[in-house]
C-alpha cells in the first residue's frame, strides 16, 4: 500500500502503568489511505519511540471495514529501498506491478514484493470482497541490497497447532517452523491465534527484538496488556516470550522480530532512503515516469502522483535505546 504522510506526525509509546516487564505498548494512530473517505489504518510504527522492530520499519493495521461499492482501488504507486509483506486476514486484493506480476493476495497467503531500486505496484479489491482486515508490513533493505532488483514472491504457510493456539509463520523461523521466503536481512513474521483462556509459550532468538500486533483479544505479552490495536515491544536479551488470551472468545495477533537494525533510515512517502537527495531524487524519477520504476499493465487508470515534499531538510532516524528493565 501507498503511505499517504508525507510528514509524518510524531508519536511516542506508552509502557503499560505498573508494568514490571519492560514490554513497551506502542499506541496506534489513525491514518486515511488515499484520503478521508478512503479505507482507515491503524499505524503503529513508525513513530518517535520506535523507528524499526528489527529491519520491520513500517506498520498499518486496518479493518475489519466494508468496502464502499466501488471497491478499494489503490493506483499505481512507487517503492525504493524496501520490501513490502501484504497480509490480510479476509477480503481479497490484486495485485500488479511493474515486474509483471499479477497475482491475488488472499487470507493467509504472503504476497512479499522488492523494490531496491525502484518498483511500481497497483492494489484493487477484488469484485466479491465486501471486507477487508489485514496487516500490510514494510522491511528496509540494509545499505549493501538496498539498490536490488525488483522481485516477487508468493507463500502459503500451513497452520500449526501449538498449545491451544495456531500459528502461521510467513518469514523466518519459530516452534520449529520455518518459512522459506528469501529476506535480506533476519526477520520473524507470524500470525498467532490463540483460544479462548489459551496461553503460549514461545522459544525466540535472543538476538532479536520482537513486536506483537493484537487484532482482537484480551491480549497480555509477558504479563502486560497489550490492547487491540497496539503492538507490545520486547527488547534483545530475551529467549521466550508468554502470550496469553484472557478473553472468552479467540484471540488474533501477528508476532514480528528481528536483529536490531543498525542503520539509520530517512522514509518519506514510499521510499526508504538515507538522506533528503535521495528523496528529491526518488520523487523526480517518479513524476517524469522514468524507467526505474517501470509501469503496471492491466491497470485501468492514472498513476499516483507524488506529493509535494516537505520545505525542510528531512534527516535521517534511527531507534532510541530500548528498555531493559524487565523482571
Amino acid at each position: 500500500m501507498s503511505n499517504p504522510e508525507a510528514a509524518s506526525e510524531v508519536m511516542r509509546s506508552r509502557t503499560q502503568v505498573g508494568s514490571t516487564t519492560g514490554v513497551e505498548v506502542l499506541a496506534a494512530r489513525d491514518v486515511p489511505l488515499g484520503g478521508p473517505r478512503a479505507l482507515r489504518v491503524r499505524r503503529t510504527i513508525p513513530q518517535r519511540a520506535r523507528t524499526l522492530i528489527g529491519a520491520w520499519c513500517f506498520a498499518d493495521h486496518y479493518g475489519p471495514v466494508e468496502v464502499p461499492a466501488a471497491g478499494m482501488d489503490l493506483p499505481p504507486h512507487p517503492h525504493t529501498g524496501l520490501q513490502t509483506v501484504s497480509w490480510l486476514f479476509s477480503g481479497t486484493i490484486e495485485h500488479r506491478d511493474s515486474l509483471g506480476t499479477h497475482s491475488l493476495i488472499r487470507p493467509g497467503e504472503l504476497n512479499l514484493m522488492t523494490g531496491g531500486h525502484g518498483i511500481a505496484h497497483s492494489e484493487v479489491s477484488t469484485a466479491d470482497t465486501t471486507v477487508l482486515h489485514g496487516v500490510q508490513l514494510w522491511v528496509a533493505l540494509p545499505d549493501a541490497d538496498r539498490e536490488a532488483g525488483r522481485d516477487f514472491q508468493h507463500h502459503v504457510p500451513e497452520p500449526v497447532r501449538i498449545d491451544g493456539a495456531e500459528l502461521r509463520v510467513f518469514l523466518g523461523s519459530v516452534a520449529g517452523e520455518t518459512s522459506p521466503v528469501r529476506t535480506f536481512t533476519p526477520l520473524l513474521g507470524a500470525q498467532l491465534d490463540l483460544e479462548p483462556r489459551a496461553t503460549v509459550t514461545l522459544s525466540v532468538d535472543p538476538g532479536f527484538e520482537h513486536g506483537l500486533l493484537v487484532d482482537a483479544g484480551d491480549v497480555r505479552l509477558d504479563g502486560t496488556a497489550v490492547p487491540a490495536g497496539e503492538l507490545g515491544y520486547v527488547t534483545p536479551g530475551i529467549d521466550i516470550l508468554t502470550v496469553t488470551n484472557r478473553s472468552d472468545g479467540p484471540a488474533r495477533t501477528i508476532l514480528l522480530g528481528g536483529p536490531p537494525f543498525e542503520e539509520e533510515i530517512v522514509m518519506w512517502w514510499n521510499f526508504v532512503v538515507r538522506d533528503h537527495e535521495e528523496i528529491l531524487r526518488a520523487r523526480q524519477d517518479w513524476e517524469a515516469a522514468s524507467d526505474r520504476f517501470g509501469s503496471v499493465e492491466g491497470y485501468h487508470g492514472h498513476r499516483l502522483p507524488a506529493p509535494p515534499v516537505p520545505d525542510v531538510i528531512i534527516k535521517p532516524r534511527r531507534n532510541p535505546p530500548g528498555r531493559t528493565d524487565r523482571a
